[in-house]
């Protein structure tokens, strides 16, 4: 018989009261979406750009589990490195979901995520990372923010064309069809 191992203590980080009580109330029926983060200095940098974790585990000085409720919409950058520069960056933005549901299957991701956006390359995250901060700019939390513009982006990227702003219009639009949904 093997030993019931204690989970790993919580960090400074406290989640938000709203999803510590979803967390408390159903920990045994919700299936929760674990992200790995990582830390190594003048290497590599594994974070998340933006999203709220239920809980974040502490695992040791290098690396983090963040936890994830089902629909919660995050974005994790990878930067790598070696001895000559830089050798990778990587954002994807993604939506945390049930095993039921059509989940990719992304490394550091368990059991998987419905990807959202996913670019390679400086100049791609970058031009990202400005987009995110224009959307903060108007008031907008990022995780708020329509899956379908995320997918545009990513397909607007890919076809290197203009990229799409995000407007306070668009975002009421989105607002008020997942309201009537």
């Amino acid at each position: 018989m093997t030993a019931h191992r204690p989970t790993p203590p919580l960090t400074d980080a406290a989640p938000p009261p709203s999803s510590l009580a979803t967390l408390t109330s159903q920990a045994d029926k919700v299936p929760l979406t674990r992200v790995a983060l990582a830390y190594v200095n003048q290497r590599l940098n594994l974070y998340l750009r933006f999203g709220e974790p239920a809980r974040t585990l502490e695992l040791d000085r290098w690396r983090r589990c963040a936890v994830f409720l089902p629909a919660s919409v995050l974005c994790r950058i990878r930067w790598e490195a070696n001895h000559y520069g830089t050798t990778r960056w990587q954002l994807m933005v993604m939506q945390a979901c049930t095993p039921l549901d059509a989940v990719q299957r992304i490394p550091g991701v368990q059991p998987g995520a419905r990807l959202l956006l996913h670019v390679e390359g400086e100049h791609k995250v970058r031009a990202v990372l400005v987009k995110i901060d224009a959307i903060e700019a108007l008031g907008i939390a990022a995780i708020d923010v329509s899956p379908a513009y995320w997918r545009t982006l990513g397909n607007r990227l890919a076809a290197r064309q203009p990229l799409p702003d995000y407007s306070a219009e668009r975002h009421t639009a989105w607002l008020a069809g997942r309201a009537l949904q």
